[in-house]
């Protein structure tokens, strides 16, 4: 038997309560031309999501990872499990995507390949920059989100379009340059933190337009408390300054 040898890439997808669409992502995105390892990080679905990925890793040893965490303490606290959990693996490339499809894995070769053939240090899946490429979202969502970006845009100076976005390609050395154990925030604003920092450390930062689609299965995790701390935290940024 072949021993698998570890990708370059690993792709970290953040889970809780998506036993309705796991599977599928996660055997889509094994089924890409360039491979790519996986870490679930899964924030203790009631579910049985982890169950799921478990017996999954008996199909795919060696390219599927799971880690279980106690609780559920947002978005931003996952990932950073994973980019930890990354670069003590030692991927050179290591990218965020959701778990209900709304990040198409046919895009994950695109955003690594603007990190290892473009140059970029962080590639950025955007949804703003052609014009608003989103499916199926109601028109308050997409206004809310667009003009969200564009207020993030406006207050950091920040030259992205879609700042809020989270299906991004990051190069292993902007993580560790980034001090991971400084990131304050949780929700939207973690994904503008990451950017807002990756770019005040002067990395090479590029969008790749890419076609978001809303979940068609489980529950959204977008709340209230969420865009508040988007639209309070960015303000810090700019004007309070954050620890790069």
């Amino acid at each position: 038997m072949l021993k698998y040898m570890k990708s370059d890439a690993l792709v970290i997808i953040p889970t809780y309560n998506e036993k309705e669409n796991i599977e599928a992502i996660i055997k889509a995105t094994f089924n890409q031309e360039k491979d790519f390892d996986i870490l679930i990080v899964d924030d203790n679905s009631p579910d049985g999501t982890a169950t799921i990925v478990e017996k999954l890793q008996n199909e795919f040893p060696q390219r599927l990872f799971l880690e279980n965490r106690k609780e559920k303490n947002g978005l931003g606290r996952a990932y950073i499990h994973g980019f930890k959990w990354a670069i003590e693996k030692g991927y050179d490339y290591i990218i965020e995507m959701d778990a209900d499809f709304s990040h198409n894995p046919n895009d994950l070769i695109r955003l690594y390949e603007c990190c290892v053939k473009e140059g970029a240090d962080v590639a950025i899946g955007s949804r703003y920059s052609v014009g608003v490429n989103v499916v199926n979202w109601p028109m308050s969502r997409v206004l809310l989100s667009y003009f969200a970006s564009k207020y993030v845009r406006l207050i950091t100076r920040i030259p992205i379009h879609d700042t809020t976005a989270g299906f991004v390609c990051y190069r292993r050395n902007v993580l560790e340059t980034i001090q991971l154990d400084k990131i304050e925030f949780v929700g939207y604003a973690f994904q503008i933190e990451m950017k807002y920092k990756a770019w005040k450390h002067k990395f090479n930062i590029k969008e790749v337009s890419v076609i978001f689609t809303d979940r068609v299965l489980g529950e959204s995790k977008l709340s209230s408390g969420i865009i508040k701390e988007a639209i309070f935290g960015v303000i810090k940024m700019r004007f309070k300054g954050l620890p790069k």
